[in-house]
């Protein structure tokens, strides 16, 4: 894969777990009341596409390419969202 789809396919990755994670999980009743639904879609999009840099990243180190690649990019995300939810 080139550079450029890599970097695409793993922001698409990032910003599907985002917001599969913040449908399943969702917002508390507080922050709803306080910022609404909207910003922490957008906010859940934003984490989840850092996960998946990161966990994309991780992968590359430990030297897993192409497909093992891509599913520690969905790793990554889903690491990363979960414990952002839990210190939130």
């Amino acid at each position: 894969m080139t550079p450029t789809a890599t970097f695409l396919i793993v922001l698409v990755i990032g910003i599907a777990g985002g917001l599969i994670f913040d449908r399943l999980a969702g917002p508390g009743w507080l922050t709803r009341q306080i910022a609404g639904s909207t910003r922490s879609t957008v906010t859940s999009a934003l984490v989840g596409v850092a996960g998946a840099f990161v966990g994309f990243n991780i992968a590359a180190i430990l030297g897993l390419t192409g497909i093992a690649g891509l599913i520690g990019a969905v790793v990554g995300a889903g690491v990363v969202l979960w414990a952002w939810r839990t210190i939130r």
